[in-house]
């Protein structure tokens, strides 16, 4: 008779995460030395207080973010949305858009928050303008960007005037263009009820959502120190005096970098040297569409859908932050 053979237990993804981060400080701790000689050079240093200044500042409200978003996954059922929705979906997709006001949450969170709607019965455009609403108008995004430019007060209205049109813009015409078929079969069938208790959803979400979004918060920040000593001031500059090239450049920045919408007023604010319209652009098509958004979007409705809803996301959204930042600016700012 063999002997049962022995049990092996794996530990939590959480606690690799854990064990990373503590011997990364313990290296830090250990090479103390060389890394302050590293950090004294001038341009090195700079940078530093750029990466620091830009998460330190986007830290408390992408934290906020995310607990509103587990909050709102854990107590807030998407039913509830669906019936305060009018039938008509031409009327429907304002009111989803403007429940982004009210229902907020990251990017990442709103893609499964949209397809559990559409699962639920609601017009398919309400759904997606939901998902472009909800990421992009809610108040800790509106408040985020207030403090990113105390200066430039006038540039959160014109993140929410761009963003609400936008979310509406995108929802009337899938309306018009949009084919069933485009989204996966799959979609439609409502998800069964797990039985998690809630206080578990909201803790997984927050968790996850803190995670994935401190990421690449880190990769904003990383990006905006790297460009303030790499980048020369004269081509920054240089392309601030071509305004529509540099709105397709940070239209195009916003895509690659795929911030969290909670981060990225103060990635956008330290890029002062560009006129106030092509940062509008930047914060505009940020939580709207971005790699990871596609990613997740093609995983979440098909590949089919998100080779259509990306192109026509992106020219709406710059189309939006254009129109929205001479009317509100006055011109470039």
């Amino acid at each position: 008779m063999s002997s049962p053979r022995p049990t092996t237990t794996r530990a939590p993804r959480g606690s690799a995460s854990l064990v990373v981060l503590c011997g990364a400080l313990l290296a830090a701790t250990a090479l103390q030395g060389p890394l302050t000689r590293l950090f004294d050079v001038g341009l090195v240093r700079t940078a530093a207080t750029v990466f620091v200044a830009v998460c330190v500042q986007a830290l408390p409200f992408l934290v906020l973010g995310t607990l509103l978003s587990g909050a709102i996954a854990a107590w807030v059922s998407p039913a509830a949305l669906r019936r305060v929705l009018p039938a008509r979906p031409a009327l429907a997709v304002p009111v989803a858009g403007a429940a982004g006001l009210v229902l907020p949450g990251c990017e990442c969170a709103s893609v499964p928050v949209a397809r559990r709607l559409v699962g639920q019965g609601v017009p398919e455009a309400a759904a997606l303008a939901f998902l472009l609403a909800a990421p992009a108008i809610n108040p800790v995004v509106l408040v985020a960007t207030a403090v990113a430019f105390p200066d430039h007060p006038e540039m959160v209205g014109a993140r929410l005037l761009g963003s609400a049109a936008t979310a509406v813009g995108v929802g009337w015409l899938w309306t018009r263009c949009g084919r069933a078929e485009w989204i996966a079969a799959r979609v439609r069938r409502p998800p069964p009820d797990a039985g998690t208790p809630r206080w578990a959803v909201f803790a997984e979400t927050a968790r996850h959502d803190v995670v994935d979004a401190g990421g690449f918060l880190v990769v904003g920040g990383l990006a905006a120190a790297v460009m303030t000593v790499v980048v020369p001031a004269s081509w920054l500059d240089g392309l601030a005096g071509h305004l529509v090239l540099a709105c397709a450049v940070m239209a195009l920045l916003a895509v690659l970098l795929a911030l969290c919408s909670e981060a990225d007023a103060f990635v956008a604010a330290s890029l002062s040297t560009l006129p106030l319209l092509p940062r509008l652009v930047f914060l505009v098509v940020g939580p709207a569409v971005d790699v990871k958004l596609i990613a997740l979007q093609a995983g979440a409705f098909g590949r089919a859908f998100a080779a259509r809803f990306a192109p026509l996301t992106f020219v709406v959204a710059v189309t939006s932050a254009v129109a929205a930042g001479l009317l509100v600016f006055g011109g470039a700012g």
